[in-house]
This record gives C-alpha cells, structure tokens and sequence, in this order.
C-alpha cells in the first residue's frame, strides 16, 4: 500500500512537473521539444503527458504536438524528441479572449487573411505579395511590424529569399480547412448581397 501511495505521489509529481514545463514560457517561444520533457520527467513522459491532456480537458485545454516536418504521421522517438509540445485552446478562441492576450482584432484578421492567402498558394508565397495583401485593409507601417510579429511568435516563417510559408504555431493552432471554407462562404455572402437603391442608381 506505501509503495502504491509513493508511486502515486511520484507521479503527481511528474504531472505538476510538466504544467510548470508547458504553462510558462521558459524561450523566446512557448512550449519545450520532447527531449526537455523526457530530461526532467523521465522515460514515461509521453504517458505523463495523455494523463494531463484529460485533465485539463474540463478547461476548454489540450497538449498539442508540433512536428518539425508536418508531413510525418507516425514520428519516431527521436522526431518526438525534437518535436514541440505546448498547451492550446481546444475550442478556439474569440475576440474578449483575444484582447486578454495582447491580440487586437485586426491582428488576428491579418493573420488569418496571410495564413489563408498562403494556403491558397500551395503553402508559399512571396512576403510581398502578402503585405499589398495586407495594406488594402492595414496601414503600411503596421503591415510590416504585424508580420515580423507572426514570424517571431511562430505562425509564419520566412526564408532566405524572402518567402512566407506556415509555420509551427499555425499547424498546430489553425484549422486550415475551416479557416479557408469561412472566407469562401463570407466572399459568397458579399457576391450575393442586394445591391442598394443607390448603387442601382449609379449603374
């Protein structure tokens, strides 16, 4: 029965270890790759791991896992090990929740308005071409600090010849298909709005 209350006891333990590991920030970006995990858990981290995702479930809270290459579906230990682990919302997140987390909500319409343009380009696009995108609805000088901000945090990435691709945080936090099939029905919904008494004036 000790022995039982122990193990119990060590593996509490092993749980809090891992919410102080993925709740706080300990880089410049949030989350900690899987060798941390295992290098201050143990061996069984992955278990600790499906233990705190259904408890934290109640809280609208999941563990999410990022790939370094989006395209494998069954990682090995070690592609786990370099993966990123980080806690996100389960259900999204809307606009009073966003302003709670420094977001304004042009930010976020300009990030999924780059994420969506992107997706459309078969995942690359020159960052150009996405900041005239940006500044039919944004100021220029904001253009340009709002996409350096979602390159830093994580959502964008950019290479060396000045192209735009999806980033970590927007595989794992955006639904792509989602995303885009609302700006489809919103772009249906303008194309077939009632044109007003002036406007039919003017034609």
């Amino acid at each position: 029965m000790a022995k039982r209350v122990r193990s119990e006891a060590g593996y509490a333990r092993k749980i809090k270890d891992a919410v102080h590991l993925l709740f706080f920030q300990h880089h410049r970006l949030p989350g900690v790759r899987g060798w941390e995990l295992r290098q201050e858990i143990g061996p069984d981290w992955e278990n600790v791991l499906e233990v705190l995702d259904k408890q934290i479930q109640p809280m609208d809270l999941q563990v999410t896992r990022v790939l370094d290459d989006p395209n494998i579906i069954d990682p090995d230990q070690a592609q786990l090990a370099d993966a990123r682990f980080y806690i996100t919302m389960r259900s999204g997140i809307d606009q009073k929740s966003a302003k709670t987390i420094g977001w304004r909500v042009d930010d976020i319409a300009g990030l999924a308005v780059a994420i969506a343009y992107i997706i459309s380009k078969q995942g690359k696009a020159p960052r150009t071409d996405v900041e005239k995108l940006l500044q039919e609805k944004l100021p220029g000088w904001r253009v340009k600090m709002s996409i350096d901000r979602y390159i830093q945090q994580g959502y964008l990435g950019e290479d060396e010849k000045g192209v735009l691709y999806m980033d970590w945080r927007s595989r794992a936090e955006v639904d792509q298909k989602q995303l885009v099939d609302l700006i489809v029905s919103f772009g249906k919904k303008t194309e077939s709005a009632p044109s007003t008494p002036r406007e039919e004036e003017d034609d």
